[in-house]
């Protein structure tokens, strides 16, 4: 996981605040929290939570994606899934859990990277089920080889 960049993201949401013509009492009215603490966000000098972070950006009527991958809380490459969204998202577990949760998904799509990139191949696991007997799918790609 990236570490929380809490500068550049005060930077960022003052910049869509700014282009959205909104002032920071109107933002930190719509999304919830006090004008000294979103103050103080943009400063760089609190670190919000995910939870914050979804409200500010549904008040600037952005993608909550977008501030994650600003505060490094979310790699961008994970624009292909929805799982980092629904783990932050997520009102039942706690802020550490989801930090826990997205490291281990993390390093399971960097394992996959690794091994895709040392075969050349995507998926090569899904041909063979835990059961071990091959599927009809790698019958067919062992025939076309």
């Amino acid at each position: 996981m990236a570490r929380l960049d809490v500068r550049n993201l005060g930077d960022f949401i003052r910049e869509q605040r700014t282009s959205a013509q909104v002032s920071l009492r109107q933002l930190a009215k719509a999304a919830g929290v006090s004008n000294p603490y979103l103050s103080q966000i943009e400063r760089g000098l609190r670190k919000p939570s995910a939870e914050i972070l979804q409200q500010i950006a549904k008040a600037l009527r952005i993608s909550a994606e977008a501030l994650y991958v600003q505060a490094g809380i979310l790699d961008e490459r994970y624009a292909d899934s929805d799982v980092p969204n629904a783990v932050l998202g997520d009102t039942f577990i706690t802020e550490r859990q989801k930090q826990v949760l997205l490291e281990i998904y993390d390093s399971f799509r960097k394992e996959n990277d690794d091994q895709t990139a040392a075969t050349g191949e995507a998926g090569t696991d899904s041909a063979v089920p835990a059961d071990g007997q091959p599927t009809a799918s790698a019958d067919i790609d062992a025939a076309a080889n």
